[in-house]
């Protein structure tokens, strides 16, 4: 069975929890604000979440080289958890590896994050 943990949300920032799409966050926030299908996503999500919590846990990779930490998968979840100052999000994770990648089952590194 695959880990999974939960975080805080405040996290998600340029210098913890990067996106791997964008440069920054805050492109994330701008590119799904002015796109008509991804402001869409976003805003079912955020109707979504207050009543059923977030279903689909945010898949979050770690640099085996460098220790970085990069939403891989849940882009559009993870700007409505920071719209909706939602204070935790589930998450899998998985070791960015040159021979490839697998959702872990052993706990994440969370000493990675104490920066």
């Amino acid at each position: 069975m695959s880990y999974r943990g939960t975080l805080p949300t405040a996290l998600l920032r340029d210098d913890m929890i990067r996106p791997t799409e964008y440069t920054r966050w805050a492109d994330a926030h701008a590119r799904f604000a002015r796109r008509e299908k991804d402001a869409a996503i976003v805003a079912g999500l955020r109707e979504s979440i207050p009543r059923q919590g977030l279903t689909t846990p945010i898949v979050l990779g770690v640099s085996d080289r460098y220790g970085d930490v990069y939403v891989a998968d849940g882009h559009h979840r993870a700007v409505a958890l920071m719209t909706l100052r939602a204070p935790r999000f589930p998450f899998h994770w998985y070791w960015i590896k040159s021979a490839g990648v697998h959702i872990e089952d052993r706990p994440f590194p969370y000493h990675l994050l104490d920066r």
